[in-house]
């Protein structure tokens, strides 16, 4: 955790702005929360004060503050005037006239330098030509053009006269720079034509194909002395001759102050959803926002020196031009990134105070070995700030080890508000993998929805106020579309499509778009769980989890992983079941990609972004509706095409035909390894968990086994004999050696057994994480003979298993663990065991839920009401593929046992369900632990006062993460398993900590 010092709490703008409101208000702010929550609920007394004491100029009356309370009518302060350039440009004394505004730097030429004086001088004379050139306010002039001064002179010229402005970056083909300019109309189109890392003439005919697609246009103003397109339509001219021409007379007029919501600036949406939406931000919006972020929350000021790594095609550009009004200078970079070290030479030769990047570029740095705290100068830094992507929890330890003790401030907003609705905060500590807070003035929330998993504090990221940085809407619409972007979702509310996760002291947690979610077989997936699971796969350089919906030909949805790997790597059997393993290991094996793909490169938009919407289009033959927002359209074919031969070859495997009839059992065995998991070649003695084999596949295989060889076998017997020659040996052995009542999970030397009962794979990677040196036994899944009555069996097997244990350990005491029906199996064996006068000094349940009825009249009536619509909100989120799936799933329940073909695997399910339904526990004199998970707390129907109830009191709950299928992942199974080795170490002091 990076905390802030006190001297430098006490000295930020943010804190002289607390006081400031205090003084004006008469309340008292006593800590952040205190003064969002201020900001949020008076938000036009907020936005207010903090136009008085940023010093923005402008004239006319401050209020009314804003016109309405609903976002998307609200109109901020409509009779106030300003002028976005003056403010940018102002000189308040002598000394800050000749301090520095503009550093750029080129990769093959000297870097540029301007004082704040010779900037305004520019931008004054560049306007004043505009004006001649028949600018006006209201036009629109647009530019292709790399991170340049050129470029920043030509937007602020722009936005002095009146008219608004709109960038590309030169590298962006141009297919796409006409289909976003074409809806502009501009009167005006800037350019570089020098191409720098592009050939010249290259990019000199691609602006002149631009050109002539734009009908509107009055002239081109070349931002460097690249060479003229030849075939224009209109006049030419050079920047660099209309500001030495400009009339020192027209250059000194009065500067021009336009109503507080005029065009400044337009913005296109990555366009992966249709034609890119253009989209119209205000000056006073834009610059009210931008001042909020960066003196409050950054704390920029004159002092400071702000390098954003950043193109003119990202919001990121705008946002860094801005700075100038809080007095800082800007660092550009306008040239390619030729190693980890490039941009923390600039940081460093610049003197940089706030560095802004990229979680990419920080990967880079990261996985090159490169230290810039050892490599490079930074004395001067005092913040790094990250925005694009996800900055991932490694990537804070990695700024604190390896550029040092400043904080690693994550920024999520985005081009729709031109700002971030979650920032960084001068004044509060930096939490690893933590954004630190909302932004002033804006009432961030995250909405749960059906898209969002019910088990976490996952939602939709909504904005429940209005704010003055909201767009004032999209060229060419009548506020349809704007409508159904942003406020048709959650009527009333800002919609911004991401996911988000906000934690009791308000710092958040990004978790990707929220239509990137999958939902595959009901589960829903967050693709950022499998990405940082791809960690420690040093092969992986990048990763798209795509859902492909189900077929005629494939029932069920699935997960599509598409890998770029390293150098020469290539994706054979060992390195996809490691993929695999990764994945089970640290998200969840709901999380594990039915298909693996190695591919050349993702689909990414111009601005730098993957399209995971463009390759789920794709994969699901449907129409990608703007191919020309990709940087690499052609990537889609190729990505169509690798994954048809990864089909293909999985299909072979699928289909191959069983070995000889007489080929040994472990051949037989090998061959339908390798076609439920999709690798080979395997060796036989490749551990099944370590290629990638979860218990989702251990059903599956130990199914095929039986249709193919006729046995029948446990799941746990993947525990005995994890490889194809163990699990061999045991099918070749005895039959009754394949179910051992009693199975090792991990040896002890100290202290009495643990017994786990029953569903003894879902719980290995508990048992595996255990840090106890007591031994660990499981009790197996006792068999179902042909015939045999399941009814009321609760009772009967905790009395077999009772049986088991003792003749392993024939006294107390004794420590039981459970989970899920089996729980209720470990509690009734601890009853049982108290009526011979044994003790039980650790029952452990897990997540054992009881059926309703055994709930109290008024819980079970609430529970069964809501019950249909649980199960109709379950069918109509579920795709309708899956639907045929759900029916078969009902008549299996409905129709007699008799009527349906049923595995042994699915008779031994059907018979824990009917003993489930028919069990209710009764008192129980001795203690145990229920550990819970955090989804069931506010449930209908939670069972924990039916257990209370029977435990007399003597029951401690412990609430863990998740749902009740996360017990066996990342994070609640560490945490699981540390609580319950603390118990088994000392269960005394367990029990007596309720």
């Amino acid at each position: 955790m990076s905390q802030p010092e006190a001297s430098a709490v006490a000295d930020s703008q943010l804190t002289a702005f607390v006081r400031f409101c205090e003084a004006s208000t008469g309340r008292r702010f006593p800590d952040h929360h205190a003064f969002h929550e201020f900001s949020v609920a008076d938000y036009r007394q907020f936005w207010l004060l903090f136009l008085r004491w940023s010093g923005v100029l402008y004239e006319g009356p401050p209020e009314p503050v804003c016109t309405d309370d609903r976002c998307e009518q609200a109109s901020f302060f409509p009779e106030l005037r300003l002028n976005y350039a003056e403010n940018l440009l102002r000189i308040d004394s002598p000394e800050s006239a000749n301090e520095t505004a503009v550093v750029a730097h080129h990769p093959s030429q000297p870097s540029e330098r301007l004082t704040r004086r010779e900037l305004h001088d520019r931008v004054r004379r560049a306007a004043a030509q505009l004006r001649i050139l028949g600018l006006k306010p209201g036009d629109r002039v647009a530019a292709v053009a790399g991170n340049n001064v050129e470029l920043a002179v030509g937007a602020l010229a722009a936005a002095a006269v009146g008219a608004s402005f709109s960038s590309a970056a030169p590298d962006m083909g141009a297919p796409a720079v006409i289909g976003r300019f074409t809806q502009l109309q501009p009167k005006i189109l800037m350019a570089n034509l020098a191409g720098g890392e592009t050939a010249p003439q290259a990019l000199s005919d691609r602006v002149e194909q631009v050109a002539r697609a734009l009908p509107s246009l009055t002239a081109l103003v070349a931002l460097d002395d690249g060479p003229i397109p030849p075939q224009l339509t209109v006049p030419a001219h050079r920047l660099s001759e209309l500001i030495a021409s400009a009339d020192g007379s027209e250059v000194n007029t009065e500067w021009e102050r336009f109503p507080f919501n005029h065009p400044l600036f337009i913005l296109f949406s990555s366009g992966t959803t249709g034609r890119p939406k253009c989209i119209v931000h205000g000056a006073g919006g834009t610059l009210l926002e931008h001042l909020k972020e960066h003196r409050l929350h950054v704390d920029l000021a004159p002092r400071d020196t702000l390098f954003f790594h950043t193109t003119a095609a990202w919001m990121m550009w705008n946002w860094q031009l801005s700075a100038l009004a809080a007095g800082s200078a800007i660092v550009l970079h306008d040239g390619p990134l030729t190693g980890p070290e490039t941009l923390w030479r600039v940081v460093s030769a610049e003197e940089v105070t706030v560095f802004g990047t990229s979680p990419p570029y920080l990967q880079l740095c990261q996985d090159s070995g490169f230290s810039p705290l050892h490599e490079a100068a930074l004395p001067h830094l005092r913040s790094v700030l990250s925005t694009g992507s996800i900055l991932h929890d490694w990537q804070y330890d990695w700024i604190r080890d390896h550029v040092g003790p400043v904080p690693a401030q994550s920024i999520s907003g985005g081009t729709d508000i031109i700002g971030c609705f979650v920032l960084g905060h001068p004044d509060l500590p930096v939490e690893r993998g933590r954004i630190q807070c909302r932004s002033l003035g804006l009432d961030v929330q995250a909405l749960p929805t059906d898209a969002t998993p019910s088990d976490s504090n996952v939602g939709e990221l909504v904005c429940r106020n209005p704010f003055p940085s909201r767009p004032l809407g999209f060229v060419g619409d009548d506020g349809t579309e704007f409508h159904e972007a942003y406020f048709e979702q959650n009527p009333g509310v800002w919609t911004h499509g991401d996911l988000i996760e906000f934690d009791s002291s308000g710092q958040a947690r990004m978790h990707g778009r929220s239509d990137g979610v999958l939902n595959v077989r009901g589960v829903r997936i967050g693709p950022a769980e499998i990405y940082r699971a791809l960690r420690g796969v040093e092969e992986v350089r990048e990763a798209m989890a795509v859902q492909q919906e189900a077929t005629e030909e494939r029932p069920q949805s699935r997960v599509v992983l598409l890998v770029v790997l390293e150098g020469s790597t290539t994706l054979d059997g060992r390195l996809t079941a490691r993929i695999r393993r990764e994945i089970a290991r640290f998200a969840s094996p709901a999380h594990v990609p039915e298909l693996l793909v190695a591919v050349d490169e993702l689909p990414t938009t111009h601005s730098g972004k993957r399209s995971e919407r463009a390759a789920r289009d794709t994969l699901n033959d449907l129409a990608v509706h703007n191919a020309e927002a990709l940087s690499n359209p052609g990537s889609l074919d190729a990505i169509r095409q690798a994954v048809a031969r990864a089909e293909e070859r999985q299909q072979e495997l699928a289909e191959a035909g069983e070995p000889a009839d007489d080929a040994s059992t472990e051949a037989r065995l090998r061959a339908i390894w390798e076609s439920v998991l999709g690798l080979e070649p395997l060796r036989p003695d490749d551990n099944f968990f370590e290629v990638g084999g979860t218990s989702l596949t251990a059903a599956r295989v130990f199914q095929v086994i039986y249709e193919r060889l006729g046995v029948d076998l446990p799941l746990s017997a993947i525990l005995q004999a994890p490889t194809t020659t163990a699990l061999a040996a045991l099918i070749d052995g005895p039959a009754e050696q394949r179910v051992r009542p009693l199975l090792p999970l991990r040896p002890g030397d100290e202290g009495l057994p643990v017994f786990v009962v029953n569903a003894l794979l879902p719980l290995h990677p508990l048992v595996v994480r255990l840090k106890t040196n007591r031994p660990v036994f499981g009790l197996e899944e006792r068999r179902l003979e042909p015939g045999e009555d399941p009814k009321n069996r609760v009772a009967d097997i905790a009395q077999a298993y009772v049986d088991t244990i003792r003749s392993l350990q024939p006294h107390g005491p004794y420590a039981l663990v459970g989970y899920s029906f089996s729980g209720l199996v470990a509690f009734e064996m601890a009853r049982r065991l108290a009526t011979l006068g044994e003790e039980v000094d650790t029952l452990a349940l897990i997540d054992s839920e009881l059926h309703h009825s055994c709930l109290p009249p008024a819980s079970r009536w609430l529970f069964l009401v809501g019950l249909p619509f649980r199960v109709a909100r379950s069918v109509l989120s579920a795709p309708r593929t899956q639907l045929p799936l759900y029916l078969r799933r009902v008549t299996r329940r409905v129709l007699p046992r008799g009527q349906v073909a049923a595995s042994p695997f699915q008779r031994r399910l059907d018979a824990n369900e009917d003993a489930f339904a028919a069990y209710c526990p009764e008192p129980y004199a001795g203690s145990a632990t229920l550990f819970v998970a955090e989804a069931r707390r506010a449930r209908r129907g939670n069972p924990i006062s039916v257990w209370r109830r029977v435990m007399q009191d003597r029951l401690t709950v412990e609430f863990m993460p998740g749902g009740h299928e996360h017990v066996a992942t990342e994070p609640t199974v560490s945490l699981l398993a540390d609580r319950l080795s603390a118990q088994l170490e000392s269960p005394t002091a367990a029990r007596s900590s309720d």
